[in-house]
């Protein structure tokens, strides 16, 4: 008495213990915790001095972008976006103006926030 019928086929039952344990895709594009601490960080600086006010954080397909408003019924003054189908040609980071220009794209997001980052000067 084999406790496997000719009728049923072992791999099948295999496969479908495989492909409940494989990891599905990511839905979205999100930023990562270092990331996001370098935006914050620098959104915090800029509301201090009075310039930012509101900011929006959306996880899309194919990009996560950080608006920045200076009043929240505006559009974005800055659009940070995060877009990884470009890593491997211009830089998956991006800052992009109100009018749609993109100001700077690059590899590294703390070399891209420096576009918008004004550094303290000594008075």
């Amino acid at each position: 008495m084999n406790p496997i019928s000719e009728d049923t086929d072992p791999s099948a039952s295999r496969a479908v213990a495989r492909a409940a344990t494989a990891v599905p895709p990511p839905s979205s594009v999100t930023f990562n915790r270092l990331e996001l601490n370098r935006i914050l960080n620098l959104y915090g600086r800029m509301v201090a001095d009075g310039e930012w006010r509101d900011y929006a954080i959306d996880f899309l397909k194919d990009r996560a972008v950080f608006s920045v408003f200076r009043r929240a019924s505006e559009v974005p003054i800055y659009r940070i976006e995060k877009d990884p189908r470009l890593a491997r040609k211009q830089g998956m980071y991006s800052v992009i103006s109100a009018t749609g220009l993109i100001l700077r794209r690059g590899h590294e997001l703390d070399r891209v926030l420096l576009v918008i980052d004004r550094k303290l000067a000594v008075v």
